[in-house]
This record gives structure tokens, C-alpha cells and sequence, in this order.
């Protein structure tokens, strides 16, 4: 049967890669974005600006008020890098508010609509930076507490026949990566180093996992954390 599924962070990267994913599976999605002009979406997506927690309920009341969604995809993040010492106090909220704060907020609006049915798919998206990595405490920090969230809402919601994974990336080839990490670069041959599988991931590699978690073959698989990452959390 078909599914629709709510994405946060949609419109590139990972997230992306994931709707496409959906899509591809005979599924639909909604995407939720920053900036969605001048992109060619694969479903419906939402203008919406998630450190707003006004401008994100209202964007939630808009969607649960016309779409029942059957799980949760929640992707959309920032790594504010910043060595100890230097951490701005009003970057380390930034990162929290994004990271953990939204995806608190967009799961707690679903969630009784989810019970109701009596199924259902969470999946956060983590980061193999919760292992420790250096100038990102606040990262670190915040995809850590995605992990506590994804082991408290599995043993809450596991009666409600709903599973909460989390899927926690290494090195992905985005955008945003390569600009510090240009290709040839010294710094990309440092990173490949510590890659047991010498390669950078793909978005698509993290869509592959999230599309696995959404599927009923992983219906006895909850609270767990699954790296994408090369073996680099080894």
C-alpha cells in the first residue's frame, strides 16, 4: 500500500536523495525546506524556516490539516564548527534548536495521528559526529540527543506498532562538504584516511538505509542507530 511520508530538510543533499528514494518505491512525500524556489521536487513541499517555532507549527497545522502522513523523515540540520573556548552561546542554541528542537516539534504533531494508526516510521538522522569530532561540540551534542530521543520515543511508541531508528552519517558527498573538503584536496585525503572503505558516501547511500528503515522489512527493528559511514565509526 502506498505511504506518504513527511522529510524535513528536502530540497537538497541527503534529504533529497531520501524523497527521491520515496518516490522511486512507489511512495509520495512532503518536503520541508528553507528555500524551495527554482527546484523541481519530487512531491509537495512546504516554505518553511524551522528555528521559526511559530512558522513551523503553522506550516504543521497546514500539512496535518489536508495530508495524514504515515512517518517521519527528520533530516534538516546545521554544524556550526567552533572549537571549545570559542563556542558562541547563541550558535550553540542555533545548532540545538535546528538539530534537536524541530525535530522534537514536528514529531510530537504527528505523533497521535500516528498512534491512531496503529503503525507507523521515525527515522532521525544522526551523524557519526556523535562519536566526538574536533570544533563540533554543539553538533556533536545535539546529534547525540537525537540518539536519546530515538531510543525514549522507540520504547514509548513500540506498543503503538511504531518504530524510531536513527540513521547516522559519515562523510557525505554534498554540496556543502565539498567546499571544505575540495576534491585532490589535503584535507579530503586526510578524512579518506580514517575511511576503512577509502571513499566518501553518497546521499543516496543514506537514502538506501532510510528507505530500508521505512520498509516492513525492518518491522522488528527499532530504538537502534545505523552508521552509513564507511566503517569510519570504527
Amino acid at each position: 500500500m502506498e505511504k506518504l511520508y513527511l522529510v524535513t530538510g528536502a530540497s537538497r543533499g541527503i534529504g533529497r536523495a531520501i524523497c527521491e528514494k520515496i518516490i522511486s518505491e512507489g511512495n509520495q512525500v512532503i518536503g520541508i525546506a528553507r528555500n524551495i524556489e527554482n527546484i523541481d521536487f519530487p512531491g509537495k513541499i512546504f516554505k518553511c524556516d524551522l528555528t521559526n517555532i511559530d512558522q513551523t507549527q503553522e506550516i504543521l497545522q497546514t500539512i496535518s490539516s489536508s495530508y495524514q502522513i504515515n512517518g517521519i523523515i527528520n533530516n534538516a540540520g546545521i554544524s556550526l564548527p567552533e572549537p571549545l573556548g570559542k563556542i558562541n552561546l547563541d550558535s550553540l542554541q542555533d545548532v540545538w534548536n535546528l538539530n534537536v528542537r524541530s525535530a522534537i516539534q514536528v514529531t510530537q504533531h504527528f505523533i497521535e495521528d500516528l498512534k491512531k494508526q496503529k503503525s507507523g516510521r521515525i527515522i532521525n538522522i544522526g551523524s557519526r559526529a556523535m562519536y566526538g569530532s574536533k570544533d563540533r561540540t554543539s553538533y556533536a551534542a545535539a546529534k547525540s540527543a537525537l540518539v536519546g530521543c530515538t531510543r525514549t520515543w522507540a520504547l514509548e511508541l513500540a506498543e503503538y506498532g511504531i518504530t524510531v531508528n536513527c540513521v547516522a552519517p559519515g562523510p557525505i558527498e554534498t554540496e556543502l562538504f565539498r567546499k571544505t573538503r575540495p576534491k585532490g584536496s589535503d584535507a579530503e585525503k586526510v578524512l579518506l584516511a580514517k575511511i576503512p572503505l577509502g571513499r566518501v558516501g553518497t546521499p543516496e547511500d543514506v537514502g538506501h538505509a532510510v528507505s530500508f528503515l521505512l520498509s516492513e522489512n525492518s518491522s522488528f527493528i527499532t530504538g537502534q542507530v545505523i552508521n552509513v559511514d564507511g566503517g569510519g565509526s570504527l
